[in-house]
């Protein structure tokens, strides 16, 4: 069993990751609901708490596109293309 501080580490590190994984998940998310992003945008332009109401059904229509790039199985599908990847880096032969 490791130290107190390589655990330490470790979680540091694993932490890391995921903080990355999560923020590539949103950016993709974004671009994959581009035009919804847009729709809502149009319609918020020069609102400002009239923008809750008025834009309800292009906030919903954004939130529902997003969903589907982030979420919790998103994320550990990306979690284990990464670990394949890093044992792939590992398991390489030295040339």
């Amino acid at each position: 069993m490791g130290s107190y501080v390589e655990q330490a580490r470790e979680n540091h590190v694993k932490k890391k990751v995921e903080e990355a994984l999560r923020s590539k998940m949103k950016a993709k998310a974004l671009m994959e609901c581009d035009q919804y992003v847009s729709k809502y945008a149009q319609c918020a332009t020069g609102r400002t708490f009239s923008v809750v109401w008025t834009c309800r059904k292009q906030a919903k229509e954004l939130n529902t596109c997003l969903h589907q790039f982030t979420n919790d199985n998103v994320l550990e599908e990306m979690k284990k293309a990464y670990m394949l990847q890093e044992e792939g880096k590992v398991s390489a032969p030295a040339i």
